[in-house]
């Protein structure tokens, strides 16, 4: 039994359903705050809200919470559509997991991000703040890695499955990775996928074996060279029917004419047709 079979067995009862609901509930609330109060500095909250390494240390300690909360700053349409799709993605996971493993997910990847930007700001990498996008972004990639033809149709118009979305986000995160000048961003990329790492780790592992012998036994038919498989011109056994069995070719017979010992004695040999004659 793995680890968090043993925790779910022991704790599993404790753990808190529709968590996503409850994330996406804060964000909202402050989504709505924030637009409602723009002219008069309705802004204000989200600073008050967001994770800032160098604040924490102030003593707004707050902050390691709070930072759940921040909304995506789009317009209210995509908005409503972000949270429509979170809430999509993360109640589909607890449903297929529980709802322990589903938080215990949620748990690692928020804690990792947590303590890699504490870490990261301790030793340097910048006072930025450390955004909640790629801990939900954790979310859609163990969506997609369960649910890879699930269908998403993008402006309403184009549908592309969810695999080739992942994909793409996957290539943007190393992207990412590689160019980014900020420490801080390259380190939450890095704490976001931690969990899905220790989460899918032994099925990627076992994928990638899988694969590998697949190669190797693909290269190895294509290097054996093909069995000649002999049939008999008159009934049709072959060698797989008949393994022991001896064919043999008639020599009196034009071309290679195979046949079983019961027909090779006891058969009308094979005439080679007399070539056409060229008209003059």
């Amino acid at each position: 039994m793995s680890l968090i079979s043993r925790l779910e067995s022991k704790f599993g009862r404790y753990s808190p359903p529709n968590v996503t609901l409850v994330l996406i509930a804060g964000q909202v609330l402050c989504y709505v705050a924030t637009y409602l109060n723009r002219e008069n500095g309705g802004t204000r909250l989200l600073q008050s809200i967001v994770l800032i390494p160098d604040r924490v240390a102030s003593g707004e300690v707050w902050r390691v919470v709070t930072y759940l909360f921040e909304p995506p700053l789009i317009n209210p349409l995509f908005a409503f559509f972000y949270w429509y799709l979170f809430y999509l993605f993360g109640t589909s996971l607890e449903s297929a997991w529980s709802t322990f493993r589903y938080n215990s997910y949620l748990f690692i990847g928020y804690f990792a991000s947590l303590a890699f930007a504490l870490v990261g700001w301790w030793f340097g990498a910048g006072t930025q703040l450390a955004t909640n996008s790629f801990l939900y972004g954790s979310v859609f990639l163990a969506f997609a890695r369960l649910f890879p033809d699930f269908t998403l149709n993008l402006f309403f118009i184009l549908p592309v499955k969810v695999k080739w979305l992942a994909l793409v986000t996957w290539i943007l995160y190393g992207y990412t990775l590689l160019t980014d000048p900020v420490w801080l961003s390259k380190l939450m990329i890095v704490a976001a996928v931690l969990n899905y790492l220790l989460f899918f780790g032994r099925d990627i592992r076992q994928g990638m074996k899988q694969g590998y012998r697949r190669t190797q036994h693909q290269s190895k038919a294509l290097q054996t060279p093909t069995r000649l498989i002999h049939r008999c011109r008159i009934c049709g056994l072959s060698i797989k029917d008949a393994p022991r069995t001896s064919f043999r070719y008639c020599s009196k017979c034009a071309g290679q004419s195979c046949y079983c010992p019961e027909h090779l004695n006891n058969h009308e040999h094979v005439v080679a047709e007399p070539a056409e004659e060229s008209s003059s």
